[in-house]
């Protein structure tokens, strides 16, 4: 069980994608039902928000050369 709560902790962005297909996939089902795909909503905005704020952690990080040859933060 430790290893699931690391993964819930951080995963990769191509795990997020991953699960957030599965859920749309989920969501076009014709058997799901409004409460379940309220819940899967719910959990895919939280995933989706996790994405946004790694991708901007990734972008904030990235370094360019300027003119000069320098490296400066992006």
């Amino acid at each position: 069980m430790e290893h699931m709560e690391e993964t819930k902790k951080e995963i990769s962005l191509e795990e997020s994608f991953e699960k957030l297909d599965e859920m749309l996939n989920e969501l076009e089902s014709p058997d799901i039902s409004l409460e379940e795909s309220f819940r899967v909503y719910q959990e895919g905005m939280k995933l989706l928000k996790q994405c946004n704020e790694t991708i901007d952690r990734v972008e904030k990080s990235v370094l360019k050369l300027n003119e000069n040859g320098e490296l400066e933060e992006f």
